[in-house]
């Protein structure tokens, strides 16, 4: 038996892939909703979500927004930082970050999902003619 702990398998190209983004859930802030409309573009040229993976994206969106929420009350603060509150700005940005490393959103990722090449069917990597 192999062992897979801490590897990832590849992503693919999904079966019923959305062809045009949904807009942003209505609850969004404006940090999340602006997440949305930053990565969707890139999530459905590279046919790599379904309708049954919104609910993750969301998550990541709402977890970029709280990062960057709490980044605007620190700042509009008296200079002094809040520990409670860094903690919870790094708890959403690692959030954000495994999220996003799970739709390809992170150049590691991106690297397992390979080109962005048309899936061509006449095209064998295994014809040697």
């Amino acid at each position: 038996m192999t062992h897979l702990r801490g590897v990832k398998p590849a992503l693919s190209h999904d079966r019923d892939p959305l062809t045009k983004a949904p807009p942003p859930p209505r609850y969004f802030s404006a940090f999340a909703k602006a997440e949305w409309v930053r990565i969707m573009p890139r999530l459905i040229e590279d046919r790599i979500i379904t309708k049954a993976d919104l609910g993750g994206v969301e998550d990541l969106c709402l977890a970029r927004g709280v990062a960057r929420e709490l980044d605007a009350v620190m700042r509009n603060d008296r200079g002094e930082i809040d520990l409670k509150l860094l903690r919870a700005q790094d708890k959403a940005m690692q959030t954000a970050r495994q999220l996003a490393a799970e739709y390809g959103l992170s150049p590691t990722s991106r690297a397992r999902v390979g080109g962005r090449d048309d899936d061509d069917d006449d095209t064998n990597p295994l014809d040697v003619r």
